[in-house]
């Protein structure tokens, strides 16, 4: 007895050789059509991140457009706006999940940190390897790194 689910019967009971060449298209054109809609969905979502991003980011050219229009007025003006674009980038970075990392005195971490100096332990009181200075700050939290900080590490002579 044929399967009614199987469609028509081959010889052996089975579906025959254009029941199979159906089925076949019909799943090669589903994988196509869900390729293309996960493509879709995937621009969108792109875009979606994209207008997030963008928007954290307008008070911070607010605060560049203020500060420009105060300038001739008193130099010092820029200065405040310099510091405040600074707190506002930077909150719009923690916001993002990318914590600023610029802490000396810490551990030597190679998932955090990237070596650009060593420096003679004795010399700077600091116990070896650990951070003496941070040269450039780094961004992100462990397992989601935007940038290593670079930082000149402790070591003991002869090491």
């Amino acid at each position: 007895m044929a399967d009614p689910v199987a469609g028509a019967a081959g010889p052996a009971g089975g579906p025959d050789a254009a029941e199979l060449e159906d089925r076949w298209r019909r799943a090669l054109a589903d994988l196509d059509n869900l390729r293309k809609r996960y493509a879709r969905e995937l621009a969108r979502e792109r875009g979606a991140e994209r207008d997030l991003v963008t928007a954290a980011f307008l008070p911070v050219l607010d605060t560049v457009d203020r500060a420009l229009e105060h300038a001739a007025a008193d130099p010092r003006s820029i200065v405040e706006g310099v510091r405040t674009l600074r707190e506002q980038a930077l909150a719009v970075l923690a916001g993002l999940g990318y914590d600023r990392e610029d802490e000396a005195g810490v551990p030597f971490d190679p998932t955090r940190h990237e070596v650009v100096g060593v420096v003679d332990a004795d010399g700077t009181g600091a116990a070896p390897g650990s951070v003496v200075a941070v040269v450039r700050p780094g961004y992100g939290a462990p397992g989601r790194q935007l940038r290593p900080a670079a930082v000149t590490v402790a070591q003991r002579s002869g090491d």
